[in-house]
């Protein structure tokens, strides 16, 4: 196992993620494809305070990237404890990889993780442009023009996949925790900004369930594709409770909306929840501590 370079951020921060972080730390280190190791965001500025997220950026042999990629939800769900699959970071800048977040429990609360997956090739000029706290530096192993042709390959791919319904749920239980730590910082334009992607994922998820084979891009053919069958008409009702709130919620109207997606997934695309039942039971209870 390396040895994780934790006493300068530990003096630095004293953050009360820390046992956290370091539990995730030795987790991701433990594997060979792992080069490189970094904390970024506040926990490496020190400016962390108990609501902050914990931020990796994560080197990954070029070569090992999509199959690296591809086991992350096991491996956060068995040693981390990640309450949730992860969602892919659709907030996170490009910078060459492919970003995902977790929710996972620690000492009775809900913690969100943020991993931005990047192949070892592109870790150099990363680190020249992102401030950073780093971990672990592992040289990597020699990669090939076709190995980081691939890497970057995957990374261009992954985003472009379509979501299921199950993702899109994910990604209202993702925001939706997002959304309460804007609330309670006062950072109203962000949230105002979050609170607009949840109505997206709404809207997607309405048509994913429903219109999954639209021609039409974005808001525009909703009525005419979706209001044609007394589910769509409710699932489009749904949406208009959505976009007729306020333009910054309170946490009352966050809780309502993830109840409102609940109920809607269920009733448009139940196979979504398949398998997520418990998890689900225990982020409501850990969204009512926040």
């Amino acid at each position: 196992m390396p040895t994780l370079q934790l006493a300068a951020l530990t003096f630095a921060n004293r953050p009360s993620q820390l046992p956290l972080l370091s539990r995730l730390a030795d987790i991701l280190a433990a594997s060979p494809a792992v080069t490189h190791l970094m904390v970024r965001g506040s926990l490496a500025h020190g400016t962390a305070d108990r609501l902050s997220d914990v931020d990796f950026v994560v080197g990954v042999q070029d070569a090992e990237l999509p199959a690296f990629v591809e086991a992350l939800d096991d491996l956060m769900s068995i040693e981390a404890g990640a309450l949730l699959p992860g969602w892919r970071d659709t907030i996170v800048a490009d910078l060459g990889g492919v970003g995902m977040v977790f929710l996972v429990p620690d000492d009775g609360h809900l913690h969100q993780i943020d991993l931005y997956l990047a192949p070892a090739a592109r870790i150099p000029r990363l680190r020249a442009t992102v401030a950073t706290a780093l971990l672990l530096d592992r040289e990597p192993a020699p990669t090939t023009t076709e190995e980081a042709a691939v890497a970057e390959r995957f990374a261009a791919e992954f985003f472009a996949q379509p979501r299921t319904c199950a993702e899109l749920l994910i990604e209202h239980l993702v925001l939706a925790v997002l959304l309460h730590k804007r609330i309670k910082r006062g950072q109203r334009f962000i949230a105002y900004s979050e609170w607009h992607r949840l109505h997206t994922a709404t809207k997607d998820l309405i048509k994913t369930a429903l219109a999954p084979t639209s021609r039409f891009w974005g808001w525009y053919q909703l009525r005419e594709e979706i209001a044609i069958t007394p589910i769509g008409r409710t699932c489009l009702g749904d949406l208009e409770t959505a976009i007729s709130g306020p333009a910054v919620p309170l946490a009352a109207d966050v809780d309502a909306a993830v109840e409102r997606t609940l109920a809607l997934v269920e009733r448009a695309c139940p196979e979504a929840l398949s398998g997520l039942e418990n998890a689900i039971a225990a982020y409501r209870a850990y969204l009512e501590l926040m």
